[in-house]
């Protein structure tokens, strides 16, 4: 799934390409997404301008002149194509495609777990998708005190505790693994013991790690691609995702005789750290 850097890059690249100009048509190609796609929204959103984007932790909103925004999620193979003209003939999953004045953003999702919405823009705030959203990593208010009185109750380990969009929006199984390895903070502590001094430091790693996947493109290591169809980066500097065995950088241990950097499975998902550099 698509995690912070690579929405940042989506929304960035469609911002960029296609900017603000108006919606000529929208067309729904396959409705079926994870969340039905509205029937009307080809008419609510036809001939609207497109005034600004935003990301909203893993959510792209595009804000529409009529009072309208649309949402998007990319689920956990949605892509974005942008092309200069209708796609002549659609690929196979491009569910919905919408033609403006500098271009069209075509939707394409195979596994369809991703959704397309509208809804006003007043609302945003209390939309179901976002109402329960917690602070945004580059939020001013995500603060040493705010993460650690969200963990201080907590049992379950840090790492899922991260992984809680109730509590940081956007972080995903990648990030959390490489966030946790910079602070030096073992994933299988209870959230509970980590003090607040540790949270200082797992928030200036979140946002370390995040600027540096952002301007590297995000990380390809499935199914997501640059909306110019190039690949992310950032996996070429991960430091312990996906290094089970390996040495972590800056090792001064003999990973002959320690392991390596070790590969578990939390709540299902696979997180990979350091015991010797993270207690």
């Amino acid at each position: 799934m698509p995690e912070l850097p690579e929405v940042e890059t989506i929304k960035t690249a469609i911002e960029r390409s296609i900017g603000c100009c108006r919606i000529r048509s929208a067309e729904i190609r396959n409705g079926h997404l994870r969340l039905p796609v509205p029937g009307n929204l080809p008419a609510k959103i036809k001939g609207a301008g497109i005034t600004g984007y935003r990301r909203i932790a893993k959510y792209i909103v595009l804000e529409l002149d009529n009072g309208t925004s649309l949402i998007m999620h990319m689920g956990m193979s949605g892509k974005i194509r942008l092309l200069d003209a209708y796609p002549n003939p659609p690929e196979k999953h491009d569910h919905v495609i919408l033609e403006t004045e500098n271009g069209c953003i075509v939707y394409n999702d195979a596994r369809r777990f991703g959704l397309i919405v509208c809804c006003n823009t007043a609302n945003l705030p209390e939309n179901p998708l976002l109402k329960k959203i917690g602070k945004d990593p580059f939020d001013d208010q995500l603060t040493p005190t705010y993460l650690h009185d969200k963990f201080r109750h907590k049992k379950i380990p840090v790492k899922q505790a991260l992984l809680d969009q109730e509590i940081i929006a956007g972080i995903g199984n990648i990030y959390a693994s490489e966030i946790l390895f910079g602070a030096g903070v073992s994933p299988l502590r209870p959230a509970g013991q980590i003090s607040s001094g540790e949270c200082g430091k797992i928030i200036e790693q979140t946002r370390k790690v995040l600027q540096k996947a952002i301007a590297a493109g995000g990380s390809t290591l499935r199914d997501y691609k640059k909306p110019d169809g190039s690949l992310g980066y950032f996996q070429y500097q991960h430091c312990v995702y996906g290094k089970n065995g390996q040495k972590c950088p800056g090792c001064t241990c003999n990973a002959d005789k320690t392991g390596g950097i070790k590969k578990i499975v939390q709540a299902g998902r696979s997180t990979f750290y350091c015991p010797q550099k993270q207690k």
